[in-house]
This record gives C-alpha cells, sequence and structure tokens, in this order.
C-alpha cells in the first residue's frame, strides 16, 4: 500500500476485489431471502411420513422414519405414531417420537424401537400433531 499525502491511504487492486466479491454475495443472499419470503405460499404444514427398512438392533428391531414438510410454514413439535400391526400379538404395538422443528419445504430423520420384528407384520405410520410457531 502506498500513501498519498493528504488522500490516507490507497487500497491496491486485491482489496477491491475481494471488496466487491464480499459485497456481491451479501447483496445476492439478501436478495434472495427476500425474494424467497415474498413468494412463498403461505399454506399450512403439510407433514408426510415415510418409513424405511426395519433393521435388528440389540434385542429389537428399529425402523428408519422420514417426514417431509410440503407446505409454506414451519411445525413445530411433531409427534409421529407408527403403529405395528398383524404379528400374532393381542395388540398393536406402538412407538412414537416427536420432531422439535420442522421448517417448510424441509426434511427430518427419526427412528422407532420395536420388540416384535416388524417383517412380519404391517407397519403404520403418521403424523399425531404439530404446533404453529
Amino acid at each position: 500500500m502506498t500513501k498519498k499525502a493528504g488522500k490516507g491511504v490507497e487500497k491496491n487492486w486485491l482489496e477491491w476485489l475481494v471488496f466487491g466479491v464480499g459485497l456481491a454475495l451479501v447483496t445476492s443472499t439478501l436478495g434472495f431471502l427476500a425474494y424467497d419470503g415474498a413468494t412463498a405460499p403461505d399454506t399450512p404444514p403439510e407433514v408426510e411420513v415415510r418409513l424405511g427398512e426395519p433393521l435388528r438392533a440389540g434385542q429389537g428391531f428399529v425402523v428408519p422414519v422420514t417426514l417431509y414438510n410440503r407446505g409454506g410454514q414451519t411445525a413445530e413439535g411433531v409427534t409421529v405414531e407408527v403403529v405395528l400391526e398383524g404379528t400374532g400379538a393381542p395388540e398393536p404395538e406402538r412407538s412414537e417420537f416427536t420432531v422439535a422443528f420442522l421448517p417448510r419445504r424441509s426434511t427430518r430423520e427419526g427412528w422407532v424401537a420395536f420388540d416384535a420384528d416388524p417383517r412380519a407384520g404391517r407397519l403404520k405410520a403418521r403424523a399425531l400433531g404439530y404446533e404453529k410457531p
């Protein structure tokens, strides 16, 4: 850097380049967030539950569960119930878990555990409910 009389410190081309790239990134990020906020649909959360393949784990079995929020709003405290029927037990086996925060157009994953083998019966999954943040 060179110093000119009465003008302070002069910046070189690399400093100007870094400043320009940083300014462009910040401006484009703010522009995208403003556009996304203005054009996003204000539809309620639409929670879809999908089950994966059961796996043996220790003394029982675990089943991966994927939640999709296809709606335009966030769901908070989403409670998911998975029921295992048809294994010969007198009562269906139930398992549930809660996802604290499911943003709009996002995915979260969890696991449910069962004593009986889920491959020997039928699994049903549903979202029991959620809160509006």
